[in-house]
């Protein structure tokens, strides 16, 4: 099941988050941040998955503070237009609204946050920043090494892929020798490799760090 829900950040700011349940009983709440292409076909799939592992599953649309409704493919242009919203919203609105969707799941019995590209920076910074939470996992976070000398507050695990374009090797060796605590998995891909709607989609890496993803948040 699955339906969108208003969310209100603690600035008042009123947006949408895609909510999938679980057709049984819940495992727990999974906040699923974003990449710079919205709350399209791809990230609700992703949640949608999540619900059918047993996850009370939330997706904050973070564009809505300044282009709502956006849904956006993975074309050079869809690119573009990703990058050039991304760049109207600032880190700490961002951080915001991911909040305000972990409150919004604070009834479940935990409640971890999993994001992919833009979103698995903020995956991290939310794992430093924000409260309520108790697991956070990041796939292919660009903006990580950027804030490396921030700490997680809670266990962390990253995913990276060997043959990212975007982030370069020396950056994710850089966050493993800064962050030695963390569980940090490099696979043979590209960026993107987890997003079946994009030319690096990496079926054995996305399905092995899946099961990684899950193992982690579950603690199994």
């Amino acid at each position: 099941m699955s339906e969108m829900v208003s969310l209100t950040a603690d600035d008042n700011h009123q947006f949408q988050g895609y909510l999938a349940s679980p057709t049984g009983s819940s495992k727990g709440g999974l906040v699923v941040v974003q990449e710079i292409f919205g709350v399209n076909s791809h990230i609700q799939s992703v949640c949608d998955r999540f619900a059918r592992q047993g996850f009370t599953v939330l997706a904050p649309a973070l564009f809505d503070r300044v282009s709502p409704n956006t849904e956006l493919g993975y074309s050079p242009e869809d690119i573009q237009s990703g990058l050039a919203i991304r760049s109207k919203v600032n880190t700490e609105d961002a951080l915001r609204d991911i909040q305000a969707a972990v409150t919004y799941l604070a009834d479940e019995s935990t409640v971890s946050v999993i994001g992919y590209c833009w979103g698995g920076t903020l995956s991290y910074l939310s794992a430093c920043r924000l409260s309520g939470i108790s697991k956070a996992v990041g796939y292919y976070g660009g903006g990580i090494n950027e804030h490396i000398q921030e700490q997680p507050q809670i266990p962390t695990q990253l995913h990276f892929g060997d043959q990212d374009g975007s982030i370069p090797m020396k950056h994710v060796d850089a966050i493993m020798n800064a962050h030695p605590e963390l569980d940090i998995h490099v696979y043979q891909a590209g960026h993107g490799f987890n997003c079946d709607l994009r030319k690096d989609y990496n079926a054995p890496a996305a399905k092995l760090a899946l099961e990684r993803s899950l193992a982690f948040i579950t603690g199994t």
